[in-house]
């Protein structure tokens, strides 16, 4: 008689291991992304608001520790918010809304 314990399926789990329910495209840079969406204006406006906040740009070293946190979060805020298939536009209003309401929170 067959062991039941042979007859059980595996099934494996869905979705990718890390937690988000989607990925960018490997292809896709935060650079590029900004730059597709035409939000590089609008998110050096945020840096401009965060050095003055941070005390004016005093040297290379204190430029990238106010800038990197900035682009880390808003890394962090496309991949939450990307959903496969969406257009530049629906890219750019995630974008936007990110910086508007970094922005908001600085002044």
């Amino acid at each position: 008689m067959p062991d039941p314990d042979d007859c059980r399926q595996t099934v494996e789990p869905q979705g990718p291991p890390d937690g988000f329910k989607t990925e960018i495209p490997v292809n896709m840079t935060l650079e590029t992304i900004i730059d597709q969406t035409g939000e590089m204006e609008h998110l050096n406006e945020l840096v401009l608001l965060s050095l003055d906040q941070a005390g004016g740009f005093t040297s290379t070293e204190a430029y990238f520790a106010t800038v990197q946190p900035i682009l880390d979060l808003l890394e962090v805020e496309i991949r939450v918010r990307y959903q496969p298939g969406m257009s530049t536009n629906e890219m750019k209003l995630i974008i936007q809304d990110w910086i508007d309401t970094e922005i908001r929170e600085l002044q």
